[in-house]
């Protein structure tokens, strides 16, 4: 039996969770500052579990050296389906409240799509479109390495919002390594912002755009993410997103 058989929905408090992500400080944060922070959505010993996976045989579909695309530095693995169980519990319970704001947002930036309220009813429409690979992944970072700023975009239909857990426990398994979230402003220079992590900790944010409230209303921002560069140590990652590729 493997690690990820032995990790069970019991570890996580899912409940918690989408009530956490429908609150108002969560819905606040994601409106104005264009990212949430969720303290403690993994305990310590899941975080170390889900890291110790990562060198394991499976249940991955592919291994990405970023370097070799010109990603950055490190490397990540895509999980297949059927996903392991408390991965899919995390990726269908966070669905339904994020859907409500995504539906919001899209909105408010005159974007005609609209998300149904299960996950499983989305990922029906992601299979009709030929989005059918499974796209959570874990990443592994070692010393000197880092991911340059992008946008998880796999195919046509886009989930507008994605959570990134952070496994490691910072100052003691890496240094450095900080979780970046860039903004660009239509005619204005970019906007950064350097999120702090603690081990287990996650952090939801925009795949790609965001309303954003300006003095003649709502208009829609560009937005990328990243790693800076690892100092020492290994840096591992959970990220969860809500549409499939192709």
């Amino acid at each position: 039996m493997t690690l990820f058989e032995n990790l069970s929905t019991a570890e996580i408090s899912t409940d918690r969770l989408s009530c956490a992500i429908s609150g108002e400080e969560i819905t606040h944060n994601l409106d104005e500052k264009g990212y949430a922070i969720l303290k403690g959505v993994l305990s310590e010993s899941v975080c170390v579990a889900l890291a110790r996976n990562y060198d394991a045989d499976g249940p991955y579909r592919s291994r990405v050296v970023m370097s070799r695309h010109g990603f950055g530095q490190g490397e990540y693995k895509y999980f297949n389906y059927p996903l392991p169980d408390l991965i899919a519990c995390l990726r269908s319970e966070l669905y339904e409240p994020l859907a409500q704001i995504s539906n919001r947002w899209n909105e408010q930036m005159n974007v005609d799509q609209r998300f149904p309220k299960t996950h499983q009813q989305y990922l029906d429409l992601c299979y009709k479109a030929g989005q059918v690979k499974a796209t959570p992944l874990l990443l592994q970072y070692g010393s000197g390495d880092y991911n340059c700023l992008h946008q998880d975009v796999y195919g046509e239909l886009v989930f507008p919002l994605q959570m990134a857990c952070l496994l490691s426990k910072p100052g003691q398994d890496f240094t450095g390594g900080e979780f970046v979230l860039t903004e660009q402003r239509p005619r204005m220079q970019s906007r950064v912002e350097v999120i702090p992590l603690d081990q287990g900790d996650a952090v939801i944010f925009p795949v790609r755009h965001r309303p954003k409230q300006g003095t003649r209303g709502t208009y829609r921002v560009n937005m990328r993410h990243g790693v800076s560069e690892i100092r020492s140590g290994q840096r591992h990652t959970l990220g969860i997103i809500f549409h499939d590729a192709q």
